[in-house]
């Protein structure tokens, strides 16, 4: 695997994704007026702009130097596990989306840990590279999951979150 091409496309498409969805978004500003729209709102740009973050920490770090990348990871994983924390303790009855943000917040402990201990993906037989890829790889396929729900159903016009 080559992670510096991983990392280079993976950013790249997350920061589309994070443009993508603020066109999105702008399109619908009643979604900014409601309190739980707008919450729900802002964890999907988290969903997609910290692990942008953390491909550009991974480019700008590298094999090299894996302090760089390490730190950067376990810091905005945190900064998800909290945000997905405060979002999941606001959110109500809704089961698909009770489990999107407990397994994206356990997603983030796990970058967070392997990001402190990079030694335990070898336990699987990983690069601690290829397991914070594949850690990323889910969170976006969650943060995608996040989308096509609020876009079917909570933000469609006349729904209240």
């Amino acid at each position: 695997m080559d992670v510096n091409t991983f990392y280079a496309l993976f950013s790249a498409t997350c920061f589309t994704l994070v443009g993508l969805w603020w066109n999105v978004v702008q399109s619908h500003p009643e979604w900014m007026r409601e309190p739980g729209l707008r919450r729900i709102t802002g964890g999907i740009y988290l969903s997609f702009l910290l692990p942008a973050l953390m491909g550009l920490f991974a480019q700008v770090g590298g094999a090299e130097q894996p302090e760089i990348w390490q730190a950067a990871f376990v810091v905005l994983a945190l900064v998800g596990c909290l945000s997905t924390g405060r979002l999941l303790s606001r959110t109500h009855g809704d089961r698909l989306v009770l489990g999107q943000q407990a397994g994206a917040a356990i997603l983030y402990a796990l970058i967070a840990v392997v990001g402190a201990f990079p030694g335990l993906a070898g336990r699987i037989g990983l690069q601690p590279f290829q397991a914070e890829a594949l850690l990323l790889i889910a969170l976006i396929v969650l943060g995608h999951a996040l989308v096509w729900h609020f876009m079917a159903g909570e933000g469609r016009s006349g729904e209240r979150a």
